[in-house]
């Protein structure tokens, strides 16, 4: 399987330096805690401390000061002649000048985390190594930028609400757009500060320029006097040098964070000043933010970077070893001049060859002649009667890595007779050129003379295998054929599997909708919106229903189809029979917690989430329901429920659409282009529009929005999708 180039290098730095990033990453949580541990020693002092003042309290309890400095810990140390003629180092506290403790040594734990995160004990050559280790991550992190940036749809969109397909790549991304700052952060300090060990950046010496011997007399001022020393505060002197001797000619030397200061010993006056050139000051914040010093934040911020690290390492493997899992393009059994039906597939990850794969090995059982490839490897095929397209959109609607050069082949090699198309995009709506790709694709081939459209180009919402048999049977129906295609069987995650009682069910009303009430044996968290997943055994495939929270029950709605073993099964249960079943939580289509007026769009069985909604709004938010159903008695399932919410005050409107009552059809999208101007200022006014139904309704209902969007605010319906006023759960 093709992999765009930015994931192959991506992958390949990964590879070559997985093992070294593991050992800084687990060191670097290490030596996160030494700056931590430091700070909650009682050695922290008052910020506003003049240097005079320090100077002045040492003065009185020592016989003579050598030095004064701040360490990395912004502790404040001396060194002194004590009166007793010892030297001596130690904390102070230099608004009274008392020592108030040792100097803390390191702790044999973080001597050996240093040593093997600086040079893995390999001196030199281990240096290099992980200097080289920090490059490959800066170049990590920026093709992971580029990769974010496509996948999300833009640079604008970096920040936009992630598509959650697993728990790696979900995680992959969120943690990696949020720590990608502090990662390069990370990486640059540590490649800059491999240059400097190893001299190969320019030389950073200071020249102080030493006055002329003096000869005049100089009025003496005492040392606390000094109108520097007076305003200089403790905590900004890095180190401060006392005069060895009384000789005119001797200063006091002050290294500061940003330059450096000979001042006279007797006046006062500096005599010399020198601003650190810009590669002193980058080394100086290169240490200091790669090593978290003096800072509880930043060291916690590091802590987290090095976390992530492991956690890109394992869940980035982890995602390439699914994909090289996931189904590649079959074998063919035809070639491609002896095929009646041609497939061709546009795919990033390997999802969408997948639904390829199902077609055409159910084609080949039907007794159809096909032929398989990637959309690049179009070319021309004798005996080929029509073409199927199936195709994902990669970043801001771009093509997939597999499917670069389909468009200019068709150009160059056009079919040797004309071609049925059909074209199957997969996409999300969740990102802003929702299967442009497939749009393009039809487009283009219904323009050339080559190619005959077939069906209009179908899209598929995450991967929705409903949607996915829904244009199954239109294709079969433009086809002749009755094409059987099983959803592959999916692990239900025993953990989270639970009992459910019946305590109450309805009988089959005239479209074969039936309720079911269920009770959980255990208590379990769920809300109005949430999926209920069952299979009536082992070998089918899980069915998923949108669930009403009704009290601590949870009430479904449910067609019963002649050929679905779940909905069969269901419509046979009785009161008190028991089933095991899973909760899987849906929080994209939760009822909005503030008090956010809503329209609730739905047909069919789709009702069921908002029925629980309805019930749940206990703040008597603005609901306005719009629904549509097959006839009038249809309706009758459902007519208790929202009565009783209109009476109650929890539900405001509610609008029914009827397909198969009277002559003229009415469908529930009809409804919302009467209500434009409604609907217009409920957005405008930052109200949600949440939709729950079938594909199809979906996308009928979303062309009328865009259409009311545009036309009546002149803003895209991308626009209220980014801003979370549109939720989706279509099947």
């Amino acid at each position: 399987m093709t992999i765009s180039i930015w994931r192959f290098s991506h992958l390949i730095l990964a590879i070559l330096s997985s093992v070294f990033i593991i050992l800084a990453s687990v060191t670097g949580m290490i030596l996160a805690f030494e700056p931590i541990s430091n700070q909650f020693e009682s050695y922290n002092i008052n910020d506003d401390t003049t240097v005079a003042t320090t100077i002045d309290n040492l003065s009185n309890r020592y016989d003579e000061i050598l030095t004064i400095q701040t360490d990395e810990n912004n502790f404040v140390v001396a060194s002194v002649i004590t009166n007793e003629g010892e030297s001596d180092t130690f904390y102070i506290n230099p608004e009274t000048g008392k020592k108030i403790g040792s100097l803390i040594e390191k702790a044999p734990i973080f001597s050996f985390a240093t040593n093997l995160h600086r040079s893995l004990f390999l001196k030199s050559t281990g240096r290099f190594i992980v200097g080289l280790v920090s490059f490959f991550l800066i170049l990590m992190a920026f093709s992971g930028l580029i990769l974010i940036v496509k996948r999300q749809g833009g640079i604008h969109r970096y920040f936009s609400k992630v598509i959650n397909e697993n728990f790696d790549q979900y995680y992959h991304v969120i943690f990696g757009r949020w720590l990608l700052i502090p990662i390069l952060i990370v990486a640059f300090t540590g490649v800059y500060l491999s240059l400097e060990k190893f001299a190969l950046l320019p030389e950073t010496t200071i020249s102080h320029k030493y006055p002329e011997m003096l000869t005049s007399e100089i009025d003496t001022t005492s040392i606390a006097s000094f109108e520097l020393f007076k305003t200089l505060k403790i905590t900004d002197v890095k180190r401060l040098e006392f005069p060895f001797s009384e000789d005119i000619e001797d200063y006091f030397f002050i290294t500061l964070k940003d330059k450096e200061l000979l001042v006279n010993q007797y006046s006062g006056a500096i005599v010399s000043e020198q601003d650190y050139p810009l590669i002193k000051l980058l080394s100086q914040w290169s240490l200091i933010l790669h090593t978290g010093q003096g800072t509880i934040f930043w060291s916690m911020v590091l802590f987290l970077v090095c976390v992530a690290l492991l956690f890109f390492i394992y869940s980035g493997f982890a995602m390439t070893l699914k994909r090289r899992k996931k189904v590649g393009i079959p074998k063919n059994k035809f070639s491609k001049d002896t095929a009646e039906i041609v497939i061709l597939v546009g795919s990033e990850t390997g999802s969408t060859i997948g639904f390829a794969t199902l077609f055409y090995n159910a084609l080949l059982a039907h007794g159809k002649t096909v032929f398989i490839a990637e959309m690049n490897a179009y070319t021309t095929y004798k005996q080929a009667q029509q073409i199927v397209i199936f195709t994902a959109t990669y970043g801001e609607g771009d093509s997939p890595i597999n499917a670069t050069k389909f468009i200019n082949l068709t150009n160059q090699t056009p079919p040797n007779q004309p071609l049925e198309f059909s074209v199957l995009g997969f996409g999300s709506l969740l990102y802003p050129e929702y299967c442009k790709y497939a749009e393009v694709v039809d487009s283009h081939l219904a323009t050339h003379k080559g190619f005959q459209q077939q069906l209009e180009v179908f899209k598929i919402n995450n991967q929705s295998f409903n949607a996915f048999q829904t244009w199954i049977k239109q294709w079969s129906t433009a086809n002749g054929l009755e094409l059987i295609i099983k959803q592959p069987l999916e692990t239900l995650n025993s953990k989270y599997t639970r009992q459910f009682k019946v305590v109450k069910r309805t009988n089959l009303n005239n479209d074969q909708t039936f309720m079911l009430q269920l009770k959980p044996t255990k208590k379990v968290k769920f809300q109005s919106g949430d999926l209920l997943a069952f299979r009536p055994n082992v070998n089918e495939a899980v069915r998923q229903y949108s669930v009403a929270k009704i009290g601590d029950d949870i009430v479904l709605s449910i067609k019963k189809h002649d050929m679905g073993l779940c909905s069969s099964y269901l419509s046979t249960l009785n009161i008190g029979d028991e089933i095991s079943a899973t909760v899987e939580h849906n929080r994209e289509f939760h009822f909005p917690k503030s008090s956010t007026p809503v329209i609730m769009i739905a047909n069919g069985t789709g009702i069921a989430p908002f029925l629980g909604m309805i019930h749940q709004n206990e703040a008597k938010s603005d609901i306005h329901l719009f629904v549509g159903l097959r006839k009038k008695t249809s309706f009758a399932l459902y007519s208790g429920l929202l009565d009783q919410a209109i009476h109650d005050g929890k539900l405001k409107t509610s609008q029914m659409a009827y397909s198969q009552e009277g002559i003229e059809k009415v469908y529930v999208q009809d409804l919302l282009i009467k209500q434009t101007e409604f609907i217009a200022k409920h957005l405008e006014k930052g109200g949600v529009i949440m939709i729950c139904g079938s594909i199809v309704m979906q996308n009928q209902v979303l062309d009328k929005l865009r259409h009311i969007t545009s036309t009546t605010l002149n803003l895209s319906l991308r626009y209220f999708e980014d801003n979370q006023q549109v939720k989706l759960d279509c099947y």
